[in-house]
């Protein structure tokens, strides 16, 4: 059954524009119970993006000074509001039907930062959250965003954990509209490879969304890996 599982892949470094063509066209397959629910890995080049409840002030820089910096823009249909993804960042998109989960947004991104906060736990990172913010922090500095847009129950978008990202590109935003710090898994003093950080998170990620895992099997697309999963 196309629904019973979760196909987790890593796509590697890829433009936004392009992980989000990835996103929409597998989002529609998922309504459709063509596959099952997916969690795709992405970098990308350096980026800002806008959520639809998006402010225009919380973004400080120019079209021109973004491109001078070779930043790219996009607005997009997700929660939240404006971030900056880059090299060093590791982005997830859970693509899920909730109504084979739970029906509950509220209780779906708690889920997600949970996700976070435990598969940080791994390498020595006490981080929580922080009443009214969404997100994962660390001694009240964002390590982690969350931005979400659900469609029939069928979520896309997602995470962002700043891994060894260089984070004076957040100076060109107002991170997520809040005027609070942000960090590194690297600022923090970890060591942990990508790889070993997601794994990490598939992990936790299966844990938390009731799955256990079947077989491993390299992606002949170029992808690090892909593996099954079927839930328990």
């Amino acid at each position: 059954m196309p629904g019973s599982g979760l196909a987790i892949r890593d796509l590697g470094r890829m433009r936004y524009a392009d992980a989000l063509a990835i996103q929409q066209d597998l989002v529609e397959q998922r309504k459709q119970g063509r596959i099952p629910d997916q969690l795709l890995f992405v970098e990308h080049p350096h980026v800002i993006t806008q959520g639809r409840n998006g402010r225009a002030e919380n973004l400080l820089a120019s079209e021109s000074a973004l491109r001078s910096a070779g930043i790219d823009y996009h607005a997009t249909d997700r929660g939240g509001d404006i971030t900056y993804h880059g090299p060093g960042q590791i982005v997830g998109y859970p693509i899920l039907d909730l109504r084979e989960w739970k029906r509950d947004v509220g209780a779906y991104v708690r889920a997600i930062e949970q996700v976070i906060i435990d598969a940080l736990a791994e390498f020595q990172i006490m981080a929580g959250r922080i009443t009214g913010c969404t997100g994962v922090w660390v001694d009240g500095r964002k390590v982690a965003s969350i931005g979400i847009h659900i469609s029939r129950w069928v979520t896309s978008h997602g995470f962002a954990l700043n891994h060894t990202t260089d984070l004076r590109y957040f100076q060109y935003i107002v991170p997520c509209g809040l005027t609070k710090p942000v960090t590194s898994m690297r600022e923090m003093g970890s060591g942990a490879s990508r790889e070993e950080v997601l794994a990490a998170l598939s992990t936790s990620f299966t844990k938390h969304f009731g799955l256990n895992r079947q077989q491993l099997n390299r992606d002949r697309e170029g992808a690090a890996f892909s593996y099954t999963e079927t839930y328990s």
